[in-house]
């Protein structure tokens, strides 16, 4: 269980280090949000949208539940707009093999 805690808390680590923090000044206001947690029952999925257009999306299960090889996998998602103007798409996955993120131009 602590390389699934360890994998989890990379993926988070990782996904909250990318994102761009954004302007100090503007209120920023949650426009959409779903979450179904779960976890110790086999995952959970949340996802959000804000008012700046930043969104995120996140679904986990817990793979061999009880097991020697109990892990989590994740597979998410989040988009946000650069200092450029542009926004960017990150694609990741994160499982007991490691955190692979992709990253594109919407």
């Amino acid at each position: 269980m602590d390389k699934t805690i360890f994998i989890l808390l990379a993926a988070l680590a990782a996904t909250a280090y990318a994102a761009p923090q954004g302007n100090p000044n503007q209120d920023i206001t949650i426009v959409r949000a779903e979450e179904n947690n779960s976890i110790g029952v086999g995952g959970y999925h949340f996802s959000y949208e804000q008012s700046d257009g930043q969104k995120r999306e996140e679904t986990a299960e817990l793979k061999n539940e009880g097991s020697e090889n109990e892990a989590m996998s994740i597979v998410g998602s989040f988009e946000f707009r650069g200092p450029d103007g542009k926004t960017y798409r990150v694609d990741y996955t994160a499982d007991e093999n490691g955190f692979h993120p992709t990253i594109t131009l919407v």
